[in-house]
């Protein structure tokens, strides 16, 4: 026979187990957890391994995962600027480069030459429209 030993459970794991059971037990099933339970997992992952933290809490591996590669939450969405104003003295410049990044993780870098600017809203937006 095959029989695995488990490694025993940290005792910062086996206490937030024992909240999260509180918690559960006071609510009816599939009632989101607060943030506050998420960022206890989150800093236990970081120091246990996703799987060592999800398992025994019984918590979804793949959103604690994202949780912990830094996924933009609703609260991070709020704190990031929505627009980006560049402000010259209005001498022409040799060229520059731009780069955009979606909240989702796309990048554009443009590298322009010209003396010309270009049309940047028009680039942004029809980048945009791409990434949805």
């Amino acid at each position: 026979m095959n029989h695995k030993i488990a490694a025993p459970v940290p005792e910062a794991i086996t206490q937030l187990q024992r909240q999260l059971e509180q918690f559960r037990s006071t609510r009816p099933a599939r009632t989101k957890l607060p943030e506050s339970f998420w960022q206890a997992a989150v800093e236990l992952a970081r120091q246990h391994g996703i799987y060592a933290v999800a398992h025994p809490l019984r918590l979804d591996y793949t959103r604690l995962k994202q949780r912990l590669s830094g996924m933009p939450s609703q609260s991070r969405k709020q704190n990031r600027p929505a627009l980006v104003e560049l402000i010259g003295d209005g001498t022409a410049l040799p060229g520059c480069v731009i780069e955009f990044e979606s909240p989702g993780g796309g990048k554009m870098r443009i590298q322009w030459k010209a003396a010309v600017p270009p049309d940047w809203t028009g680039l942004l937006r029809a980048w945009h429209e791409t990434q949805g």
